[in-house]
């Protein structure tokens, strides 16, 4: 028993979770409708990325990225490539994607270089590069894709509609890293040890693989292919053909965390009482509905509430790809972020919640009333 309190209390985000569907389940008894509503195309994707991802980090993949991160002297310099590295990726593969590829990347290249005082504060920035990066494209995160299928919009009418928020974002971001390093913005890495490895020519094969597997996850995020499952089955059984350990590594505490938030909203969403309420207060109130109720059941689940009852899909579409910039719930990349930096450092859950937080906020703070603005005259 004292092991499971202790996992529990180590893994707050997923205790949270855990409580939050248990909850929720009161609410509305599971049933088989239940079952089909979650997210499990996220899942299962999550799932594969994971998965790759630790061979990508045990083959040394990034290898290049990390050789061309060497050259880069300074911090700034450095800490503009890995967010606006973030940035642009997100409008292409997504937020969580994004997130899962450079966070870690981050850690390694702070840690070589001596800088670890600044990983907090620059992952923070990159999840508020991976949230506002993204919603540009109707593809860059779940959210977008859910709201645009339902809109009926052209790609180029969506874009126009998102890039005030996207391009101001850019500006914003960059006056917040050169406020970080202020004291000294030439300040120089010193690079402790090799960070670039040589590759191993007897593991070229499991290289190559990982790479194939890779992109077939990418061009499943973005074709949103139905054939999810069978991708997926081809990602199990190639890492279990030539590389089964790397299963162990794979991160199954977020996918469960990601299970439970998605058996919260759905059973919310089912609910006959709460559906009425939504009725006759979303419309007109979107872009507040929209930041409000992510920081119960985050920004995809929210989305998919709310958008029976909207009367203004951009408004809610404005709302949702804020409510990020809230709090850790607001976003389920976000979750991801906190969980790939907890397995670093364990012991700094706490000290990661209150730095994204107050990070988070200060930006939320400058953007949410323009956000809110721009929804009232900028509708679909």
């Amino acid at each position: 028993m004292k092991r499971v309190t202790d996992f529990l209390k180590k893994e707050l985000m997923l205790t949270a979770a855990v409580a939050a569907a248990a909850v929720s389940l009161f609410i509305s008894p599971p049933n088989a409708d239940l079952l089909k509503s979650i997210d499990w195309r996220t899942l299962v994707t999550l799932f594969m990325m994971l998965t790759v991802l630790e061979g990508f980090k045990k083959e040394n993949i990034f290898r290049p990225i990390l050789k061309f991160a060497e050259k880069i002297g300074g911090i700034l310099g450095l800490s503009f490539f890995l967010i606006f590295g973030v940035f642009f990726s997100s409008m292409f593969v997504t937020n969580d994607v994004s997130l899962i590829i450079f966070v870690p990347l981050t850690v390694i290249l702070f840690r070589s270089g001596g800088k670890e005082k600044y990983i907090l504060p620059v992952i923070s920035m990159e999840n508020i590069a991976a949230i506002r990066g993204s919603l540009l494209l109707p593809f860059g995160s779940p959210q977008n894709l859910f709201l645009y299928g339902k809109s009926g919009v052209s790609a180029g009418s969506f874009i126009l509609h998102m890039s005030p928020l996207w391009a101001s974002s850019a500006v914003l971001l960059s006056i917040f890293i050169i406020v970080l390093y202020r004291k000294d913005l030439k300040e120089k890495i010193e690079w402790q040890g090799n960070i670039t490895e040589e590759w191993n020519p007897k593991r070229k094969r499991q290289r190559l693989i990982y790479l194939c597997l890779f992109v077939m996850i990418i061009f499943t995020v973005l074709t949103r292919t139905p054939y999810y499952l069978g991708v997926s089955a081809v990602v199990l059984c190639a890492v279990l053909v030539f590389d089964r350990e790397i299963l162990i590594k794979t991160d199954y505490v977020l996918i469960l965390t990601f299970f439970c938030f998605f058996v919260f909203s759905s059973s919310i969403a089912a609910n006959s009482r709460i559906s009425g309420f939504l009725t006759s207060s979303v419309g007109g109130h979107e872009y507040v509905w929209g930041i409000l109720l992510s920081q119960i059941i985050s920004n995809v689940p929210a989305s998919i509430v709310l958008y029976p009852f909207t009367k203004n899909l951009a408004a809610l579409l404005y709302g949702v790809d804020t409510a990020g910039l809230c709090s850790l719930i607001g976003s389920l990349a976000s979750v991801i972020n906190y969980r790939i930096y907890v397995r670093e450092y364990p012991e700094n859950g706490r000290k990661f919640i209150k730095t994204f937080t107050l990070i988070s906020l200060a930006f939320f703070a400058v953007v949410a009333v323009p956000g809110f603005l721009i929804s009232k005259y900028w509708t679909f």
